[in-house]
């Protein structure tokens, strides 16, 4: 192991005292944010995602290896580690241009659009080198860093190849550590996943993997097929089982779920009852959507607002009595493709308020930055619907949060049927097509025409799944 990757042994303690194994978490990057204040660095956790789900999975210890986000010189390198295994958490050191090919460069300019049914990426073979440079150093040092028996759980499409990596350099080792490796994206059909010339590759890669999880079933059998088609693998023993290189991998579909007890405590606050009551008072007598995205195509925001303009156009007598609230997290701002897709959001939003507005009343309030997790909180209280249009979505727990927070008003979540949610939520929303503006029109007077009752079914169908489901998945 090279000097600078330090092991966190040398940081860390292991709870020897619990006789259960201990949990290696690998992922692009830590959920932490590193802050330097006078040459002393500190980490600070991050609330939600996976991190709150980790809390229940029963492990007795874990740590959490990853990327910190920024380029460490060496001689800084000690004290950031010391700070990070406070967290649980421990650095895999990369150099800024090494972190900029493998994540812009190969992950989301190549995997991220093919993940998504994108088609007519080019091939950056400069990209596919620092991907490859990448997972082989998670892959050293995870190996020198894992113990016997440590179960070892690795994260989404910016570690394809580590799975098959990490295997060999375990062998070599002679540590047997299961793995598992969870896909937080869809995986797509044949057809777009063969436009990759490097596919066969990655699926090797993840192979390495004693279970593997997906999303829905849906991905779950694409990649299956896709291994079938391309590597001639077997199904092994029993169903949802792929038989390679004398081994058999399980295959899943695990439901991600939310902490939802983080929000329903918070509707709880006094603070965020305050805020309630003062944006009740704001939208009195207006029939409020809610719409929470990042600002990605994938998200289908242009669907999404073409939906909502033909919504006007249909029904009028709706135009003074309703408002949609539409926060466009931005991601990625330096990528020319979100650069463009901004400027299509914010025209189009431009052009609904200038047709639409009047000068005591606005049907949409288009919100271009992140907002505070206690206005998040109050406005999917306040709303009467909460409209999600992804063209493709691995999951979408925007979903689950809406409906955390609508035990008393029962409000309507109205979802694309592409996402990953569709499949758990289905009976508990209204699902549409985004890429008809007239279906998007037709679900949205759906939700805000439907009875009390019906209101209440569905909500009981969502509350039914958030408060079962609220682990990220099952080792």
């Amino acid at each position: 192991m090279r000097k600078d990757q330090k092991s966190s042994k040398d940081t860390m303690t292991n709870n020897d005292a619990s006789e259960k194994p201990r949990l290696i978490i690998a992922s692009n990057r830590l959920p932490l944010s590193i802050t330097e204040n006078d040459g002393k660095y500190e980490a600070t956790a991050s609330s939600g995602g996976l991190v709150s789900a980790l809390r229940g999975l029963g492990a007795a210890s874990y740590l959490w290896l990853g990327w910190p986000g920024m380029e460490i010189k060496e001689e800084d390198r000690d004290p950031v580690n010391i700070a990070l295994a406070k967290e649980n958490a421990a650095a895999v050191y990369l150099d800024d241009q090494l972190a900029q090919n493998h994540y812009n460069g190969f992950s989301n300019a190549i995997l991220w659009p093919i993940l998504h049914y994108q088609s007519g990426v080019i091939m950056n073979p400069k990209a596919w080198e620092a991907y490859q440079t990448v997972n082989e150093i998670f892959a050293d040092r995870i190996s020198e860093e894992a113990t016997e028996g440590d179960l070892i759980w690795v994260h989404d499409y910016h570690l394809l190849l580590l799975p098959s990596l990490l295997r060999s350099r375990l062998q070599a080792k002679k540590k047997k550590c299961p793995i598992g490796f969870f896909l937080h994206t869809p995986f797509p059909v044949d057809d777009f996943w063969r436009g990759l010339p490097v596919q066969e590759d990655l699926l090797r890669g993840i192979l390495g993997s004693d279970i593997i999880g997906f999303h829905t079933d849906e991905y779950m059998k694409n990649f299956e097929g896709a291994c079938e088609i391309l590597l001639g693998t077997g199904t092994g023993t029993a169903e949802h089982h792929i038989s390679h290189e004398d081994r058999t991998i399980k295959l899943g579909r695990y439901a991600v779920g939310i902490d939802h007890t983080r929000f329903t405590d918070a509707l709880d606050d006094p603070a965020i009852q305050s805020r309630i009551q003062e944006l009740g008072a704001l939208y009195k007598g207006k029939a409020v959507i809610i719409g929470v995205d990042r600002m990605d195509y994938t998200k289908g925001l242009p669907e999404k607002l073409r939906g909502f303009q033909a919504f006007l156009g249909e029904h009028s007598e709706w135009s003074e009595k309703v408002v949609l609230i539409q926060i466009a997290i931005p991601s990625r701002e330096e990528v020319k493709e979100y650069k463009e897709l901004e400027e299509e959001v914010s025209k189009l939003a431009g052009q609904i308020i200038g047709k639409h507005a009047t000068p005591h009343s606005t049907p949409l309030l288009y919100i271009h930055r992140s907002v505070s997790f206690a206005e998040l909180v109050a406005l999917y209280s306040i709303s009467n619907a909460c409209l999600l249009a992804s063209r493709r979505d691995g999951m979408n727990l925007v979903a689950s949060e809406y409906a955390a927070c609508q035990q008393d008003r029962h409000g309507v979540l109205v979802l694309s049927e592409f996402t990953g949610a569709a499949s758990f939520l289905k009976h508990g929303s209204i699902l549409f097509n985004p890429a008809s503006a007239s279906g998007v029109s037709n679900a949205i007077h759906q939700a805000l025409t439907m009875g009390r009752e019906e209101r209440k079914a569905k909500y009981e169908e969502l509350r039914d799944f958030i408060t079962s489901h609220t682990r990220c998945v099952s080792y």
